[in-house]
């Protein structure tokens, strides 16, 4: 259990403690806190399938956390994660408009994470 506070496995752990939520919300509640409506039993299953693809790779990246075999393809599928939410996020902006405050501040979190993942991954490897 050494290794699940050691401070590479920090970005998937702030990541697991916000994306397993977020993915509830998703997949039973989306208007809970964002402007969405949920019309069609379609709409439905897509925010299901997204509350299982964020709770498959919350599952990973704790696994990457608990077993330090998986700690690479864990940190490596998060900055992938972060970086492609803030990059779709960003596309919308400018293709869209602005979204809800909530929104704009998830891109830039999920900015930040994917940043700081990259970070603590050139480190780790520098080391």
């Amino acid at each position: 259990m050494k290794h699940f506070f050691h401070i590479h496995t920090l970005s998937l752990l702030i990541s697991v403690v916000i994306v397993v939520p977020v993915s509830f919300i998703y997949g039973f509640k989306p208007d809970l806190l964002f402007d969405i409506t949920i019309n069609t039993i379609d709409e439905a299953n897509v925010f299901k399938a997204i509350m299982g693809l964020y709770l498959a790779f919350a599952s990973f990246w704790i696994l990457g956390i608990l077993k330090p075999t998986y700690w690479k393809a864990a940190i490596l599928s998060n900055i992938f994660f972060m970086f492609g939410l803030a990059f779709g996020r960003i596309i919308s902006m400018f293709f869209d408009g602005l979204p809800s405050t909530i929104f704009i501040i998830g891109t830039f979190g999920e900015t930040v994470l994917g940043f700081y993942g990259w970070y603590v991954f050139r480190r780790k490897q520098a080391s």
